[in-house]
């Protein structure tokens, strides 16, 4: 597992030295409920998982960036001031948003060089560009003294997804790298930032399960769906005036505009609201201890994101009723933006082991298809 010593003697090998070298990390993340809520203002439960990417950073004395990705053998090189998006090392564009989103709020810096390497695993759905995005902001802020608190960092790593790689997503990504508790979910009211730590039912344990296929929600299909439930708020309005977001909206309000209303948006819509409830429960089940009734919520989530939400696929479905079928789970769902990617699953840890071997033997047979299976929480 990559260290600090690691980082350092990486980027002695890349740059001939390791004097003044800052060394950063930050997890990557899966999301156990609420999900397509967090640009909507609603409510998400994340948890930090154990795969982190690493940043080393050194200041250099001009307005030079060096980039040098170890797992890709790539390096990328720009001027401070003049990032530009790149379709060539598309992993560079991570690290120029967030020192675009750094200069646009008026933070000084001077060229810097960069060793980046990480274990998370990427078009996952466990948020590999907001854990660099995140561990990139770390490294910036100690080698130049910046002083940015723990919150406008995660904002850091939005504005970099936003405004720089143009995906309009929500806070939920970088809020949870950057204030995440390893082996605790983190409760976030993406409205007001609103956050706490909640402790995942004692005995069981969460495992994500990745298909084997890389994640196709691109930016435009992802984009898409935020200007649907853009278009859903502004028909919930002529209804209900203090409407706001989808955060505002009750299934009453839903109702009253339904038949007005494309079908589509209406399902868009339907599964933010009743989503934004199912974490408010699944918050209720966790601090009660009820493991029961959270892999019910999941079971209900992965199923509105399938029917309503239309972002689900043909292999996160078979996962999901695999896992379903093995009685070893109390739930399970996709996890991320969806189109491929990872499901999340819950389970008593006595489980843990048949659901590895099972699990990823049935759905070979089904899919001939390879199932990686990632520990969430330390056992």
């Amino acid at each position: 597992m990559t260290d600090e010593a690691e980082m350092l003697s990486i980027f002695e090998n890349v740059y001939g030295l390791r004097e003044g070298v800052a060394v950063e990390s930050a997890p990557g993340r899966v999301n156990i409920i609420g999900e397509h809520t967090d640009y909507n203002e609603g409510y998400v439960l994340p948890t930090p998982i154990g795969s982190r990417l690493w940043v080393a950073a050194r200041k250099r004395i001009d307005t030079e960036f060096r980039l040098y990705a170890y797992d890709y053998g790539e390096k990328h090189s720009f001027t401070l001031g003049k990032q530009a998006f790149s379709e060539k090392t598309r992993w560079a564009n991570y690290v120029m948003g967030v020192v675009d989103a750094l200069q646009r709020k008026g933070y000084s810096l001077s060229g810097a060089e960069l060793t980046i390497k990480g274990d998370v695993p990427q078009a996952a759905g466990l948020s590999s560009s907001a854990a660099l995005e995140v561990a990139t902001a770390r490294a910036l802020r100690r080698l130049f003294g910046l002083e940015i608190d723990p919150v406008e960092l995660a904002y850091i790593g939005k504005s970099a997804e936003n405004d720089f790689i143009g995906l309009q997503s929500g806070i939920m990504d970088q809020f949870c790298a950057s204030l995440g508790r390893q082996g605790q979910a983190l409760f976030i009211d993406c409205r007001d930032n609103g956050h706490r730590n909640v402790k995942i039912p004692f005995g069981d344990t969460l495992v994500a399960v990745h298909t084997g296929i890389r994640r196709k929600l691109d930016s435009s299909a992802y984009n898409e769906r935020v200007q649907q439930c853009r278009e859903g708020v502004e028909a919930l309005r002529r209804v209900r005036p203090g409407i706001k977001s989808l955060r505002d909206a009750t299934m009453r309000d839903l109702e009253a505009v339904e038949g007005s209303v494309p079908d589509v948006i209406y399902r868009r819509c339907r599964h933010v609201v009743r989503e934004n409830a199912r974490v408010l429960s699944a918050v209720n089940a966790m601090e009660t201890n009820h493991g029961a009734k959270l892999g019910a919520l999941m079971y209900e989530s992965h199923l509105s994101l399938r029917d309503d939400y239309g972002v689900s696929c043909p292999e996160l479905d078979t996962l999901v009723e695999i896992a379903k079928d093995t009685g070893c789970v109390l739930g399970a769902r996709l996890t991320g933006a969806g189109f491929g990617g990872c499901t999340i699953n819950l389970l008593p840890k006595h489980n843990l082991r048949d659901f590895i071997e099972e699990v990823p033997r049935r759905y070979r047979e089904a899919t001939g298809l390879e199932a990686e299976v990632h520990l969430v929480q330390p056992q």
